[in-house]
């Protein structure tokens, strides 16, 4: 049985499943494609979601962020922006949804706040543990899935989707940054290894898939009844 770690348990019975990683990574992808699974699979409702954005007011505040509009007032600002979207979010979408005991896959939550304006954009981790306090509470994830892989393929496959619109305000930062996000989504998995799992995204989708559903089966088993392990997730 999933036994959520926010709220009261006697109400909240969903389960929260965020997908992280760096730029290119597949995240949409295989949110779609697990998400799928789970609706034929797990009997529960499921709710696909991201961030920035997911509520009306988060999405306008999207906007924004990837606009560029706060990078030249600095990663802090940046954050704050980041945790008023994320406090509309967890309001309006996130939290009704885990009450009503469904399958939440949100695509970036509190881990991305804490590599590309932590360790990436070099933000005190102190002033981000604060702000996770203050705006998360307990509503944390049950499973986080970090989909790895080199920062310059990942960019390449950026390049390609965005289909020559031009890179958004992260995009374009210089490969260096990239590393440093890398690095420090890493750092997350091995600081919180029961909650997160290592994704090798650089397969091919459906490896990347499977290796997801084996992780999800492993660690949620209410999710996936009978599934076994299966992929490589580490």
């Amino acid at each position: 049985m999933i036994v959520p770690r926010f709220g009261d348990p006697a109400e909240a019975r969903g389960a929260f499943v965020t997908f992280e990683g760096g730029e290119g990574a597949g995240k949409s992808t295989q949110i779609a494609r697990l998400a799928e699974t789970l609706r034929a699979r797990s009997g529960r409702g499921v709710c696909v979601t991201r961030e920035p954005g997911g509520s009306p007011r988060a999405e306008e505040i999207r906007a924004a962020l990837l606009g560029g509009v706060a990078k030249p007032y600095g990663p802090f600002a940046e954050a704050l922006l980041f945790c008023a979207a994320r406090i509309d979010h967890l309001d309006r979408l996130i939290r009704p949804a885990l009450q009503r005991g469904e399958t939440v896959l949100c695509d970036r939550f509190i881990d991305s706040t804490r590599a590309y304006q932590g360790a990436a954009g070099g933000l005190d981790p102190g002033v981000l543990t604060a702000l996770e306090r203050v705006v998360v509470g307990p509503t944390r994830p049950d499973l986080t899935l970090i989909l790895d892989l080199p920062p310059e393929v990942g960019l390449a496959r950026a390049a390609v989707r965005g289909g020559g619109q031009g890179a958004d305000r992260f995009e374009a930062e210089a490969l260096d940054f990239h590393v440093r996000l890398r690095a420090a989504f890493l750092a997350i998995a091995r600081a919180e290894p029961e909650r997160c799992a290592v994704i090798d995204a650089a397969r091919d989708p459906d490896a990347v898939e499977a290796a997801i559903r084996a992780a999800v089966a492993t660690r949620l088993p209410d999710l996936l009844p009978g599934e076994g392990s299966r992929g490589d997730a580490a």
